[in-house]
């Protein structure tokens, strides 16, 4: 069975490949990055208020703020701290944030069992395995079912961290990730609405996981079959054919962790091919939103339906989140403003007039071949401008991905605008978190991003 098979081996995993592991120390640094702008800018309070009313004893942090909570209280807060500003990084295979459901449970339960900084670190790298491929077995599956891909095989991930740092031999491993399957979901309706219930969706995941890993070290049992027999998760969440055998297929010599991408602008992520194509065009040449009389985009079939859904107002988006989910409006706005910042889409920006007035001028066809790595997909633009005169622009690959990574500066100057700290601090962080598998352990790490946080709160105070 996959489920044993993944258990064993992710128990059984010793050596992490040192591009592997370098790999993984960028993406745990970006998650802090990202969880700490949600700190800064409240992004999550309804998350981190439940949590501290759920209190147990005191087992891990929050992120930013060093409260000490039961772990499984502390992954639901910080699971949707990572992710609640949808800057956190994409699996381009599986559209999955890998970090978002990785970092909450590796830094809980390795805090609450008090695991060194290296155990920690190889614990992510089974986590990051196990969500990227569990979510590519079926490329954009979950989401034409109508499911969150993040909180489907997250959960999964969260399991299996879990179970390697609590302990758990395989068969009570593979329980786990049995247990988990039965709380593997995540609605897609958000996308309508503009609701926080995708903000969640890691927290959920994570606090699950732990859950998931703490019921099979005490004796419930879940199936074994929950990836490869009949009402398991592909054959139930799934609405394409699933390739069950791709979780397993090459573990240890394929390296999934490698390959996900860091996002450089803070839209979903089926959007960053078209932003490349678009800044691609603004570099030939220089025009505003009262030049342009028309923006044409190719976009990917899987894409489309996330951010070209008609059946919402793509012009004046319903929120700030809903915003980073209207390919139209995003197009407009990165025209007005010549980028795109967190700032971008705040909740005072959305109703702008000569931004919802060029997203009503952005038109798309869709090409491409469905299920095919969608947020890995190439870029391509024309826009018309006054007098009939076409821009064109294109981009093989959206950047921050596993063949166009974000170099340390850039990630740095990412992590400093995320956490609002001088670069000496943003510089110190990323020592302590890239040093991950060496000297310090997961207290060490999460007293040090308490302190940016503090911080951060400093200088609000200044101002």
């Amino acid at each position: 069975m996959i489920a044993r098979e993944l258990a064993a081996w992710a128990l059984g995993l010793a050596e992490v490949p040192g591009p592997v592991g370098a790999a993984a120390t960028r993406h745990l640094l970006d998650g802090f990055g990202t969880a700490l702008g949600a700190v800064r800018t409240g992004a999550a309070l309804p998350a981190t208020e439940v949590a501290r009313g759920l209190g147990g004893p005191p087992e891990a942090a929050v992120l930013g703020t060093g409260e000490l909570l039961s772990a499984p209280a502390a992954a639901l807060a910080n699971g949707t701290l990572v992710h609640a500003l949808d800057f956190d990084d994409t699996h381009a295979g599986g559209l999955v944030h890998a970090t978002a459901v990785v970092l909450p449970a590796a830094f809980a339960v390795g805090q609450q069992t008090g695991a060194s900084g290296r155990e920690i670190l190889t614990a992510a790298v089974a986590g990051y395995e196990t969500a990227c491929r569990i979510a590519a077995a079926a490329p954009h599956g979950f989401h034409a079912r109508g499911l969150h891909a993040t909180m489907v095989a997250g959960v999964f991930s969260s399991a299996l961290v879990s179970a390697r740092l609590l302990g758990l031999d395989a068969d009570r491993a593979a329980n786990a990730l049995g247990i988990a399957g039965s709380q593997a979901g995540g609605l897609l309706a958000f996308l309508g609405t503009g609701a926080s219930t995708k903000q969640l969706h890691p927290g959920f995941a994570s606090q699950s996981g732990i859950i998931a890993a703490r019921l099979a070290a005490a004796g419930a049992t879940g199936p074994d079959t929950v990836f490869d027999g009949p009402h398991g998760v592909f054959d139930t969440l799934s609405a394409h054919p699933a390739d069950a055998a791709s979780i397993v297929d090459g573990l240890g010599e394929r390296w999934e962790t490698t390959r996900i991408g860091i996002k450089p602008y803070a839209a979903c992520q089926l959007s960053h091919a078209t932003i490349g194509a678009v800044l691609d065009a603004m570099e030939r040449e220089r025009f505003g939103p009262d030049d342009v009389v028309s923006v044409h985009a190719r976009v990917h079939p899987d894409s489309a339906p996330v951010v070209c859904d008609t059946a919402r107002d793509l012009t004046r988006p319903a929120s700030p989140y809903a915003a980073k989910f209207s390919l139209p409006w995003t197009v407009a706005a990165l025209i007005a403003d010549g980028g795109l910042t967190l700032e971008t889409f705040e909740a005072d920006s959305i109703a702008r007039p000569e931004v919802t007035r060029l997203a009503a001028r952005v038109r798309w066809d869709v090409a491409g071949v469905p299920g095919v790595a969608a947020a890995d997909a190439s870029g391509q633009v024309t826009i018309t401008l006054a007098g009939g005169r076409e821009v064109t622009g294109s981009v093989p690959r959206s950047e921050g991905g596993g063949d166009r990574p974000l170099g340390r500066a850039s990630l740095l100057a990412k992590f400093q605008g995320n956490a609002g700290v001088p670069a000496a601090e943003a510089e110190e962080f990323a020592g302590v978190v890239e040093t991950l598998g060496g000297q310090p352990d997961a207290a060490a790490v999460m007293g040090a991003a308490a302190r940016l946080a503090q911080l951060t709160y400093s200088a609000q105070e200044k101002e």
